[in-house]
């Protein structure tokens, strides 16, 4: 059995074709497979629309969280659900194009279970330059400061077996990047490649601000860099304050010292600002610190319809 998990937000534009493409698709696959199509507290009629999608073929299943928990929330509920053999992640803008989900499932079966997961990996971007840059640079940044031999150019777009799913689902963080959280089970892994098109209607869930928190999510959750960056710049403040004192002291004493103190000022306010930096910093680490001992749910179901 084979398994698709779409997180649905306010896609009402979309989820007819979304549903046709999707079905086509998995019927490619096998005759056996489920939809399940997670609605994360829609506001417009994407509900409707799936239990009408439900009510025509019930191998589309949909879940109805009680509000909108967001993304990682919306498909780790997904996963959680998904009964599959084979578990497909795919947005539900068709950015990623489900015409592909054969093509991984194909690469899956041949290995004869020497590749437990396939990811989709973007040649190219249909989204706006700046959107476009700005990803590029995160995975870029991601690399870099994780530790984790994680691809460039990679979503949450790709299919895994069931032995890695099982992995995947132990890991009970509430500070969720599902990409690195991919990468970080291990397991042997492959990709196929495609174009990224840009959205076929509708206006972006995941707006600039959204994009920042998921980033900053994926930074502080998988990188000691930024309280490392504090550390190492508090040591050059140290030792250029040091060096600063030894110049005021041969000042004073040679008699060639300033008198004024707009310096003192400018230099009070630097290392205010320095500190109250700082404190943000450990601030977000004791923030997600927080929610992590808080224990709640990571998302909460209202109805299923299956």
């Amino acid at each position: 059995m084979v398994s698709l998990v779409i997180p649905i937000f306010n896609e009402e534009l979309l989820i007819d074709t979304l549903a046709e493409r999707c079905l086509a698709a998995m019927q490619r696959i096998s005759p056996d497979f489920e939809i399940v199509c997670i609605d994360d507290g829609s506001s417009d009629n994407s509900l409707s629309l799936l239990k009408k999608w439900h009510g025509k073929d019930n191998r589309i299943k949909v879940v109805t969280l009680s509000r909108n928990f967001g993304h990682q929330a919306a498909y780790t509920a997904g996963l959680t659900y998904a009964k599959g053999d084979y578990i497909a992640m795919m947005d539900g803008d068709l950015q990623d194009p489900p015409e592909l989900l054969p093509a991984m499932h194909r690469k899956l079966v041949e290995s004869n279970d020497e590749i437990d997961i396939v990811y989709g990996k973007r040649t190219k971007r249909g989204e706006e330059l700046q959107k476009a840059l700005s990803i590029r640079l995160f995975h870029k940044i991601f690399k870099q400061v994780s530790g984790i031999d994680a691809a460039d150019n990679v979503g949450n777009f790709s299919m895994l077996n069931r032995r890695a799913l099982q992995a995947f689902l132990c890991l009970e963080e509430r500070n969720r990047y599902l990409p690195g959280l991919r990468f970080f089970i291990g397991f042997n892994q492959d990709y196929v490649e495609y174009e990224r098109d840009d959205r076929a209607a509708g206006e972006a869930k995941m707006t600039f601000g959204k994009l920042v928190r998921l980033a900053l999510d994926a930074l502080f959750s998988f990188s000691d860099m930024p309280i490392k960056l504090c550390f190492w710049t508090g040591v050059t403040g140290i030792f250029i304050l040091f060096i600063a004192g030894i110049y005021a002291l041969f000042s004073k004493i040679t008699g060639t010292a300033y008198i004024g103190w707009s310096s003192l000022s400018l230099s009070i306010y630097f290392l205010g600002s320095v500190q109250l930096l700082f404190l943000g910093v450990i601030g977000e680490y004791v923030f997600r610190i927080y929610r992590e001992t808080q224990r709640r749910p990571i998302f909460l179901i209202r109805k299923i319809y299956e």
